[in-house]
């Protein structure tokens, strides 16, 4: 399902990354010479890739590290070939970008600062190392830094039109939407009895900016005013991220002007007078042209360079030689009103999931392809089909495919609300996206031996200082810290947080029994501010609630609509068909030779 809530942020580029991937191992990847390389595998636009290449980056490659047999073989070899066919394409496109001396002088530089290469001994021993002469090492980081280059002058040739720009703020405002702030003046002190007495001399009606001046700890010379410059003394809007979280949560509870405090948050007790409080707002094209620009050129950016990689790589010639030990094969495995989603496109998102990597090199790799694989394809026919609806729509949609898929559902989805009633009901059936959990604050000490723990939590109860305490009974302290439920091993979170009676309570904290752990060491844990799970007010969160409900409300739109297209579109799904004809028969091996292409390889 495509998550609308958020504009997506990292943009998959089919082979880009693992075309990186593959520089950055033929980089440090040993080189023998020409007449060590051995037969030619494939040639891509006439140049030919051979054995000992491929041998070299298939080595670095995890998908091959488990030894994949029968389909799982046809796949990762069909994937791996299609990463070096776009790097071999791509290195060639770029050969005809300028790179002076200098700036490869400065890259192997820097290579041997990271190095630690200083001397000359040093350097050609790396040399030797990697399989380079400094020639060879030279002309590969020319090659690196001709592709940066040329990826750099496809991406920066994409400007945006004003259309496209206002567009895109129109598609995208709620990423522009400002945090609530508050203007507002704060009183720091150490002591609690202090706290208490300055917030009396508040309430009965005393200047609280003279009283911050005279009592707090911070800001004092700004009489306590938040956000203001040096020499200074009016408050600016600010957002919660000025204050301790338990004081935020109390400021911006009030939602308007008032007195909070005194709350104590890391040693310090805080006053804080809200004089005004400033809701989230969509701010106007205007007030955000720059940063809209700017995002509207990355996503322009971003559309350009994966159609110029599509385009590279449905233009590149490849012919693959007989008898070689690679078997590649890249039907259509869908289609989508005529557009064909090929075999590599769906391994491309696939391979490149650490979980399948993952479950590959446990010997899963067939649940990996039988989960994954119609999964990722089902996304692929969601883009396709929303990308087409978008374009369709004759609006200045931007960005790649997925990021055009994203704002297509957006667009759409823009005049969705919600009410105050939809926004309760949204709070009483999801109580935990509003609970606030318990929390503590942790001290574990541990022995060796029980009757030292026993002897160590007696004497807890009485000390006040716990290094002391310990060393005198041989325990070891470990500091936890404030911890929620789920954070400790599980033994101490149920001490902590499952058992509803208080501990025994000492100027150290709550002191608990002696408990026995695992590896057989006994354990006392010291609490403090130990405090329940705690379910916010209504008005306190009637903002993210009213927003739960509009993500709730869009999402289930956006499922509708893509359900709607999926009906009307002509598709055909043969994912399944053509992994049953991939697969080897029981006893066989899939045959390794690749089919001569004097065509393109389909990208």
């Amino acid at each position: 399902m495509f998550g609308i809530n958020r504009r997506a942020v990292t943009i998959l580029f089919g082979f880009l990354a693992l075309a990186f991937v593959v520089g950055a191992i033929l980089l440090f990847t040993p080189q023998a010479g020409q007449e060590a390389k051995g037969k030619p595998v494939l040639w891509v636009n006439g140049k030919a890739v051979y054995e000992l290449d491929l041998l070299r980056l298939q080595g670095n490659d995890p998908l091959y590290a488990a030894n994949p047999q029968g389909l799982l073989k046809v796949l990762v070899d069909t994937h791996f070939l299609e990463q070096v066919i776009l790097t071999e394409a791509l290195k060639q496109d770029a050969a005809r970008i300028r790179v002076g001396s200098a700036e490869v002088r400065k890259e192997v530089d820097r290579i041997r600062e990271q190095y630690g290469l200083r001397d000359k001994k040093a350097y050609e021993q790396f040399l030797n190392q990697i399989g380079y002469t400094d020639a060879q090492l030279r002309a590969e980081i020319k090659a690196q830094l001709q592709i940066q280059k040329r990826l750099e002058q496809v991406r920066s040739s994409a400007k945006p039109t004003p259309e496209e720009v206002r567009f895109y703020f129109e598609v995208h405002q709620e990423d522009y939407k400002t945090e609530p702030r508050v203007q507002a003046r704060q009183i720091v002190v150490d002591d609690k009895k202090v706290a208490e007495e300055v917030l009396a001399k508040a309430k009965a009606g005393e200047d609280f900016a003279a009283l911050a001046k005279k009592y707090s700890k911070v800001g004092a010379e700004q009489g306590g005013a938040l956000g203001a410059a040096p020499g200074e003394s009016a408050p600016k809007p600010v957002t919660k991220v000025v204050f301790p979280e338990k004081v935020a949560e109390a400021v911006f509870a009030l939602k308007g002007p008032g007195l909070v405090g005194p709350i104590e948050a890391g040693g310090r007790h805080y006053i804080v007078k809200v004089e005004a409080y400033l809701p989230p707002k969509v701010p106007t094209f205007e007030e955000v042209k720059d940063q809209v620009e700017k995002d509207a050129g990355d996503a322009k950016a971003n559309g350009a360079l994966e159609a110029y990689l599509e385009d590279l790589r449905k233009k590149a010639q490849v012919r693959f030689a007989e008898g070689v030990g690679y078997v590649y094969k890249n039907p259509t495995v869908a289609t989508v009103n005529e557009r064909e989603i090929l075999l590599s496109q769906v391994l491309q998102p696939v391979f490149s999931n650490q979980q399948t990597a993952a479950l590959i090199q446990q010997g899963l790799g067939e649940l990996a392809v039988q989960f994954f694989l119609p999964q990722t394809l089902e996304r692929l026919v969601d883009q396709e089909i929303l990308v087409g609806a978008a374009k369709k729509s004759g609006k200045p949609f931007i960005g790649s495919k997925d990021e055009v898929a994203q704002a297509y559902l957006l667009y759409e989805t823009r005049d969705v609300t919600a009410t105050e009633a939809e926004a309760r009901r949204f709070y009483a059936e999801n109580p935990a996206f509003f609970t606030v959990p318990a929390s503590a604050e942790v001290v574990g000490v541990v022995f060796q031996e029980e009757a030292k723990a026993k002897a160590f939590r007696e004497a807890a109860l009485k000390a006040s200082d716990l290094q002391a305490l310990a060393k005198a009974h041989g325990g070891t302290v470990t500091e936890y810290g404030a911890v929620n439920p789920g954070q400790l091993p599980a033994v101490l979170d149920r001490l902590v947080f499952k058992v509803k009676e208080a501990f025994p309570k000492g100027s150290l904290g709550e002191v608990s029994e002696v408990v026995k752990l695992e590896d057989g060491t006994f354990t006392v844990l010291l609490i403090k501010n130990r405090k329940p799970e705690e379910l916010k007010p209504f008005e306190a969160v009637k903002e993210e609630a009213l927003e739960g409900v509009i993500n709730r409300k869009r999402q289930e739109k956006a499922q509708a609509l893509i359900q709607k297209l999926r009906q009307e579109a002509k598709m055909e799904n043969r994912l399944a068909q053509v992994l049953a004809e991939l697969t080897p028969k029981t006893g066989e091996k899939p045959k390794e030779e690749a089919p001569k292409q004097e065509a393109p390889a389909k990208p």
